[in-house]
């Protein structure tokens, strides 16, 4: 899995001291570590041929013909050679299928690394909240000690 890059906390400025990185910084890490959006109407075309490959129609469709250029043939069924032409041999139908099976891997792949980072996005953004308000919760309490101190000692 990969790692998400620290996030810039919303509620300070870019290089307040805290140590986190400036959101320029924050930016080009994001963009290292994302897949980068499709820009041109054939990027959206290309993107979307996993899915095409991958699909449930496609590995039928390979499957049959697997069967009927592959199966039917050693069964003793006479296939035409222009069937086989366009078609191809059992060496292209399986190719076909492993490639379809990778797609369908890959795309499964993406979804869930995407899913992951918006958890990992989410926790990070809990755990800022939670950290923001224990780090108030100790500035009151340090606050309400020195005023104790103060006021055993006399001075308030």
């Amino acid at each position: 899995m990969n790692a998400m890059p620290p996030t810039q906390r919303t509620d300070e400025p870019a290089g307040s001291g805290t140590g986190e990185q400036p959101a320029g910084a924050q930016a080009a890490n994001q963009a290292s570590g994302a897949q980068i959006s499709p820009q041109t109407r054939l990027d959206r075309i290309l993107a979307l041929v996993p899915r095409a490959l991958s699909s449930h129609v496609h590995i039928i469709f390979l499957g049959a013909l697997g069967v009927y250029l592959v199966l039917l043939p050693l069964f003793g069924v006479n296939v035409s050679a222009r069937a086989e032409l366009i078609g191809g041999n059992y060496t292209n139908v399986t190719s076909d299928l492993g490639a379809c099976i990778a797609a369908g891997l890959t795309v499964h792949l993406v979804r869930r690394d995407r899913h992951r980072a918006r958890q990992l996005e989410e926790l990070f953004h809990r755990l800022h909240r939670r950290h923001d308000e224990l780090e108030a919760a100790i500035g009151r309490a340090a606050a309400a000690a020195e005023r104790a101190e103060r006021a055993a000692r006399g001075e308030g």
